[in-house]
């Protein structure tokens, strides 16, 4: 078995056009996969930046929870927050336990964020 290279290309060599399937089916249904492709390609960076956006107002929280000496974590909040992006899935027809799983991800993460902000919080105030 051979090793393939699946690093990503980096934004400004990324070729939208690129496919196994090119040569391989009529030009048409090419031509309509990547439309499609384009679309989804547009979708992908707007969540990108949405995330980001997000991961920036979850910072400032961790910062104010670090401050305050607040838990990293906040169950209750959690709980509600993945009900409600449960509802919201049934309502967009996408599965609830894709977006379940998803917003577990991101909790997941945001905590660890917020974990490391409260050690270099400690860190500085020890230092200081």
């Amino acid at each position: 078995m051979t090793e393939q290279n699946h690093a990503l290309p980096d934004a400004d060599s990324f070729d939208p056009s690129a496919s196994s399937l090119a040569g391989r089916v009529d030009k048409s249904v090419m031509e309509e996969l990547l439309s499609i492709r384009s679309s989804i390609d547009n979708i992908d960076a707007t969540l990108v930046f949405l995330l980001a956006e997000r991961f920036k107002a979850t910072q400032k929280v961790g910062v104010l929870k670090a401050t305050h000496k607040l838990p990293a974590g906040d169950p209750g909040r959690e709980s509600a927050q993945i009900a409600r992006l449960r509802r919201l899935a049934e309502e967009a027809n996408l599965d609830p336990a894709f977006a379940e799983k998803f917003l577990n991800f991101i909790i997941s993460e945001v905590i660890r964020h917020h974990e490391a902000i409260a050690e270099d919080h400690q860190a500085s105030i020890a230092k200081a």
